[in-house]
């Protein structure tokens, strides 16, 4: 399948790591925990840990621990549809196209829960037609984007002359939670909120940019690593120290298995920096520039992240006849998944 558009959406408020430092003191949380706890806040977002700015939906941050859970779902609810539908406006630009012309929408998110998902929302906010078909992937965790254009693939498969639109979508801050464990410490430290839209079609545009080599890798012995637990109803990011590592091993698994053809760079889902620096060394000599620099000016996006680094990478240019994009990302499960993106 073919790469029409890709367009990315952020909140408007920023937030630099020193402003949520600062937000924090102002908070009920100086109360909640413990002084340890705010030691490893105050050491996370007062040094540089790869994160200068992060955007985030929820108003009033110095009440988001205090919301119930109903508040935050209720607040997913209202701030992922319009940012998803933000992307998916600037897609659609891109493309030249209407929603109207949609066949198909694609959506995946792990921040919140809706029923129906939220393709329905979307599909009313911008107009699409009331057949299109619409599918909604919840509970793949950060590495979600790639599993979700796998199945578009398959939706074109099936209907070649079909446009399809996949969006992804998190609201990190309506899923903030605090206590002392250091892991959920760090994972409040680390999430940004955004969305990230592409169109697809089985024929190629002005760019001839086609996605293939779908692959996956899951872990199930290392579920609880990473994953969301709810306590109280609310969403808690349970994040073992040892991500970095598991992801390294997941990703490089899916490395050893890319085949012969060559790449050209590679684009990852940052996760965070010592990620990052686990994940050097298995895909060296490719830099990890584009998931870098996302990183560092909105946070870890979780499943946007890729399509947020893929959108960087593209402005150097599309992959050419030197080889392919190779795109990775991980997440919950413990899972990785990759595909590349190479020239017609």
């Amino acid at each position: 399948m073919f790469l029409h558009a890709l367009a990315t959406a952020l909140p408007p408020t920023a937030y630099t790591q020193a402003d949520c430092w600062e937000i924090a003191l102002r908070s009920p949380l100086r109360q909640r925990l413990s002084k340890r706890s705010m030691l490893i806040l105050q050491t996370i977002l007062r040094r540089d840990h790869g994160i200068a700015k992060r955007h985030l939906a929820l108003p009033e941050l110095e009440r988001v621990y205090d919301l119930s859970a109903d508040e935050l779902n209720a607040a997913f609810r209202r701030e992922a549809p319009l940012l998803a539908g933000r992307a998916l406006t600037a897609a659609l630009a891109q493309a030249g196209l209407r929603a109207t012309d949609l066949d198909a929408l694609l959506v995946c998110t792990c921040t919140g829960y809706l029923c129906p998902g939220v393709t329905s929302y979307v599909a009313e906010q911008l107009g699409l037609r009331t057949n299109v078909f619409l599918q909604d992937l919840v509970g793949l965790g950060c590495g979600a984007a790639i599993p979700m254009l796998r199945a578009a693939s398959h939706v074109l498969a099936a209907q070649p002359e079909a446009k399809v639109a996949c969006i992804a979508v998190e609201i990190c801050s309506a899923a903030f939670y605090v206590d002392d464990d250091p892991g959920v410490l760090v994972s409040a430290c680390l999430f940004g909120d955004g969305a990230a839209a592409t169109i697809w079609r089985a024929t190629p545009g002005a760019v001839p940019v086609r996605a293939f080599g779908f692959d996956t890798t899951h872990v199930p012995a290392d579920r609880d690593k990473l994953r969301f637990e709810q306590r109280g109803g609310k969403l808690r990011n349970l994040l073992d120290r040892a991500v970095p590592e598991l992801a390294a091993a997941a990703v490089g698994r899916l490395w050893a298995d890319r085949g012969p053809r060559p790449v050209a760079r590679v684009v990852t889902h940052a996760g965070g920096r010592d990620v990052l620096e686990a994940l050097a060394p298995v895909l060296a000599p490719h830099p990890l520039d584009a998931a870098t620099h996302v990183l560092r000016d909105c946070g870890n996006l979780s499943s946007p992240a890729v399509l947020f680094a893929l959108e960087a990478a593209l402005r150097s240019g599309p992959p050419g006849s030197d080889g392919d994009f190779w795109l990775a990302s991980f997440g919950a499960g413990f899972s990785a998944h990759s595909c590349r993106l190479g020239a017609e």
